[in-house]
């Protein structure tokens, strides 16, 4: 197939469209405009641009859905980012935190010819750093089994499989109290009255807001 063209800035939308529907279940042009720093108006004009180009489906109070060329697209973008937030890690030994950024920059540079070779130098990583698994080169993405933290009851236990969010400012918080892929947590309580999650994490008591809990995935054991 015939690799299309489009500008860094409709691969931006793509790839947020995508992350808001894997977290959500469909994208709302709020949220989007939140994840992008832009105006509302700003995304309502693009959103619009992208149907046209027949990328996105735009539904009134339901929000927008990539289509199948959409998907493709995204999937690809995303596959460069974590492949890139790979190289910053393995290769250049960056902090699991600070890639994220970096990573956004990188993913718009990188042609195919140049992913292959990385890939392959890499040792074909199944998942970013942050746990999130790396679309193949067909578009696949598996997904293991796991479960948000803030869904586990008092006493269930799991190992962190991946972490959601990758704002920088949180994922320093969270290496700083041992929360990363491959790392055992137990939930200790739900605390109704402030909606928190207290954990232990390696042999540490810890708390955590619901909204951390939810971005924090493991397998259940």
């Amino acid at each position: 197939m015939t690799e299309r063209s489009v500008t860094p800035v409709v691969e931006e939308y793509l790839e947020n469209i995508f992350r808001l529907q894997e977290e959500h279940g469909k994208a709302r042009t709020k949220e989007l405009a939140n994840r992008l720093g832009v105006t509302l108006g700003t995304v309502t004009n693009m959103v619009e641009d992208l149907e046209r180009q027949g990328l996105v489906i735009h539904e009134s109070y339901r929000g927008v859905r990539l289509t199948g060329e959409g998907r493709r697209l995204a999937l690809g973008v995303v596959r460069r980012h974590r492949l890139s937030e790979r190289l910053l890690t393995d290769i250049l030994k960056m902090p699991m935190s600070s890639v994220h950024k970096a990573a956004c920059e990188l993913e718009h540079s990188l042609s195919g010819d140049i992913i292959k070779p990385l890939e392959k130098a890499l040792g074909h990583p199944k998942t970013c750093p942050h746990g999130n698994p790396i679309p193949t080169s067909c578009g696949g993405i598996i997904e293991e089994e796991s479960v948000p933290v803030a869904s586990l009851s008092s006493g269930e236990a799991g190992v962190v499989l991946k972490i959601t969010e990758e704002s920088e400012d949180l994922l320093k918080h969270l290496c700083a109290i041992g929360i990363v892929p491959d790392a055992s947590i137990v939930v200790n309580e739900k605390v109704a009255f402030d909606d928190s999650v207290g954990i232990t994490v390696g042999s540490m008591k810890r708390s955590l807001s619901r909204k951390v809990a939810s971005v924090i995935w493991v397998k259940k054991t």
